[in-house]
């Protein structure tokens, strides 16, 4: 029997990303001894117990996006008198999978919370991309829609930390033609796909050489790092003089403004915040 799991409480459980070795023994004891597992899959956390040989005693519940507000007070009210397990299809909980609703409201009612530590897709990925990623941000799945997604990648053009993100393999080439345009077609990547699978692969170039492969077809589950930029950032003050130059040229400040601070990879709202401040100087 595993004592460092709590008498009673919410443990948050990382499983497999796709190689069964990478499941912890505290992970396999966890299953077993868990009087509820809220499992995005039921199917699925039925199927890894099996594979790791652990036997379930508890209850098997489904907690996925569309259900785990609702369920969130029934699994309080369990945690309060045993153990309630979360897992996921793979990788940790709460990282852009189910879970967030469940621990949340478990801090907020002094129920315990803690974690069973593994495999996550997030690091696996900085680890293997070769990057500069002592400094990163995450930021879940890309935007679906091009606008959306477009804006996105003008927030990430002056982003000095490596970011990762993941994509659905359908997207995946559409996404890194925008991110070539948009962030240059010279900035570094590394597109990571089917991590600890049989067909791991992962590819690294720069944007431009990644889209170009990406059109061929993208199979599998993608995550993607891209480096930070190098590039010593522009203060809008100092951008000041450009939207006064297009303003006596006769276009209109909002226009000038917007332009400038396009072509500078920075935001609109602060250029026209800077432009104002050294007018009324």
């Amino acid at each position: 029997m595993d004592n460092t799991l709590p008498a009673h409480g919410v443990v948050v459980a990382a499983t497999p990303l796709g190689n069964i070795g990478d499941a912890s023994p505290r992970l396999k004891a966890a299953l077993e001894r868990a009087d509820v597992i809220a499992a995005e899959d039921t199917r699925r956390a039925r199927n890894l117990a099996a594979a790791l040989g652990a036997e379930i005693r508890g209850r098997v519940v489904s907690n996925f996006d569309h259900n785990e507000d609702k369920r969130t007070r029934e699994l309080i009210d369990a945690a309060r008198a045993g153990i309630v397990l979360i897992v996921t299809d793979a990788g940790m909980p709460l990282v852009s999978d189910p879970g967030h609703s469940l621990v949340s409201a478990a801090h907020d009612a002094g129920v315990p919370v803690t974690c069973l530590p593994g495999p996550s897709a997030v690091t696996t990925a900085l680890a293997l991309s070769g990057l500069g990623v002592g400094r990163f941000i995450f930021d879940g799945f890309a935007p679906r829609k091009s606008g959306a997604r477009r804006s996105w990648l003008e927030s990430l053009q002056t982003e000095k930390r490596a970011v990762c993100f993941f994509e659905s393999p359908h997207r995946t080439a559409a996404t890194l033609e925008e991110a070539a345009e948009v962030l240059g077609n010279d900035r570094r990547a590394a597109v990571c796909r089917e991590l600890t699978k049989t067909f791991e692969e992962v590819r690294r170039g720069t944007l431009g050489e990644l889209a170009a492969w990406a059109a061929e077809g993208v199979r599998g589950e993608v995550t993607v790092v891209i480096d930070g930029t190098t590039e010593v950032g522009v203060e809008p003050e100092d951008l000041v003089g450009d939207v006064e130059k297009l303003t006596k040229g006769g276009m209109r400040l909002k226009d000038a403004v917007k332009e400038v601070a396009k072509n500078a990879g920075i935001k609109a709202g602060e250029l026209y915040d800077a432009f104002i401040a050294a007018r009324s100087q």
